[in-house]
């Protein structure tokens, strides 16, 4: 199985144990978030024991091993994206799974389990044409100032949304146009959006344009844009002069 195989799978399988103990009626809210947590993570940390033993973990849900950093290959992952969205059973949640290799995002899947998708870097789909007017895709919780103020200056309507993977597939799949993030994220969440936003095509970098790099000793990755290429420019200009 290559490593995009595998990613997909356990992405894949991790969402349907999230979605059986939604559907178990044992769990609630909150406790329905974390019971959703712990076991999709302890699945994806025995799956990627047992299939890739020699390669190193970050995973939002482990306590951190330094000993990632002298490794090549670092398998990055969120079991359960979207926490709350998934403790109040919307569909806009995601479970992701990344390898960085030498800090590159390589591999990626995005399960999206609520809609019984799973986008991944090595079957990238054909991108949609630009929606008109625009979309730009913001927290339905808590949207960053930058990307209102941009969306401002585009005339972009705004599409509120839940996770970090929920908004990223989104604008993989068409859905909208620009997703434009600068209120703080770890690595986790956006590696594997990253991966296979990239290799749908997409132009991925921080809000400065500079390149996602994984498997840092800090994790804290604060912003990011993802887009289509050709919306790259004008958004990050735009952003030069907030």
């Amino acid at each position: 199985m290559t490593d995009a195989e595998l990613a997909a799978h356990i992405a894949h399988v991790a969402g349907d144990l999230l979605l059986s103990l939604q559907r178990s009626g044992l769990f609630q809210g909150k406790a329905l978030g974390r019971a959703g947590d712990r076991t999709a993570n302890a699945f994806i940390m025995e799956a990627l024991r047992a299939n890739r033993p020699d390669d190193a973990v970050l995973s939002e849900e482990e306590k951190d091993n330094a000993a990632r950093l002298d490794a090549e290959r670092v398998w990055i992952v969120d079991p359960l994206d979207g926490t709350r969205e998934y403790g109040e059973a919307r569909t806009d949640w995601a479970v992701h799974v990344a390898l960085a290799i030498n800090g590159k995002p390589a591999v990626g899947a995005v399960a999206l389990p609520g809609l019984d998708l799973v986008l991944r870097s090595d079957r990238p789909q054909p991108l949609p044409a630009a929606n008109s007017p625009l979309r730009m895709l913001v927290s339905r919780t808590r949207p960053a100032a930058e990307a209102v103020a941009v969306a401002e200056r585009l005339g972009a309507e705004l599409l509120p949304m839940g996770s970090a993977g929920a908004k990223a597939m989104a604008v993989v799949r068409g859905e909208a146009d620009i997703y434009l993030h600068s209120g703080g994220q770890y690595e986790w969440d956006n590696c594997a959006p990253a991966a296979v936003a990239l290799a749908a095509g997409l132009h991925v970098s921080r809000i400065n344009g500079e390149p996602l790099v994984y498997n840092q000793q800090d994790v804290y990755l604060p912003d990011l844009l993802i887009c289509k290429t050709e919306h790259a420019g004008l958004v990050l200009e735009t952003l030069q002069t907030l």
